[in-house]
C-alpha cells in the first residue's frame, strides 16, 4: 500500500470503511497561511457543509483544535486541499501543505487524501457573490466555503468508487 499521505481515492475509501461495511464522515481542510477552512461530510457522502475557519496561531494548537473537532464529529478521514499550480505542478504552497500533513502525523493516524484545489477559492467567491453576501461575510467565510467545494468534488468521486464496488 502507498504511504498514508499518498493514498489514492480507492485506498482512501477502503480505509474509511468500517467493519460494518459503512463509511464514515470526512473533514476537508483548506490550509492557508493565516487560516484553515473546514468542511464536513455526512456519513452517506452526499453533502459537504462548511463548518468553521481556524485562525492560525502555531502548528500544535492549530492541529489540536482541528483534531478535537474531528473527534467530536466522529470523522474517519481527512481531505487536504492541495494547491497545485495551474499547470498541475507543485509549488511552495503545495509543499507547505505536504509538510503540514507530515507534521500532523505525530498527532493522528486518520487517513489523508490530497485533493486538487485549483480554483476552489474562485468558485467559493463566485457562489457567495451569487448569494449576495457582503464583502465582510465573504471574507469571513471564504476558506470554509472553499473547503466545502474541495470536499464536494472529492465526495462525488468517492461515491462513484463506492457505488461501483457495492454491486
Amino acid at each position: 500500500m502507498a504511504a498514508e499521505s499518498d493514498l489514492n481515492v480507492e485506498q482512501f475509501a477502503s480505509a474509511l470503511q468500517g467493519g460494518d461495511g459503512r463509511y464514515g464522515r470526512i473533514l476537508a481542510l483548506d490550509l492557508g497561511t493565516k487560516t484553515i477552512g473546514m468542511a464536513i461530510s455526512n456519513s452517506e457522502w452526499t453533502i459537504s457543509s462548511p463548518v468553521d475557519t481556524i485562525r492560525r496561531k502555531k502548528f500544535t494548537p492549530d492541529v489540536t483544535s482541528l483534531l478535537a473537532y474531528a473527534q467530536s464529529e466522529n470523522v474517519k478521514g481527512l481531505v487536504m486541499g492541495l494547491p497545485l499550480n495551474m499547470d498541475g505542478s507543485e509549488g511552495p504552497r503545495a509543499q507547505a501543505t505536504r509538510a503540514f500533513v507530515r507534521n500532523m502525523r505525530a498527532f493522528t493516524d486518520l487517513p489523508v487524501l490530497y485533493w486538487d484545489e485549483r480554483l476552489s477559492s474562485f468558485a467559493a467567491e463566485q457562489s457567495m457573490l451569487e448569494a449576495d453576501m457582503t464583502r465582510k461575510k465573504r471574507a469571513r467565510n471564504i476558506d470554509q466555503v472553499a473547503a466545502a467545494i474541495i470536499l464536494q468534488g472529492c465526495l462525488e468521486r468517492l461515491r462513484e468508487f463506492r457505488d461501483a464496488t457495492d454491486c
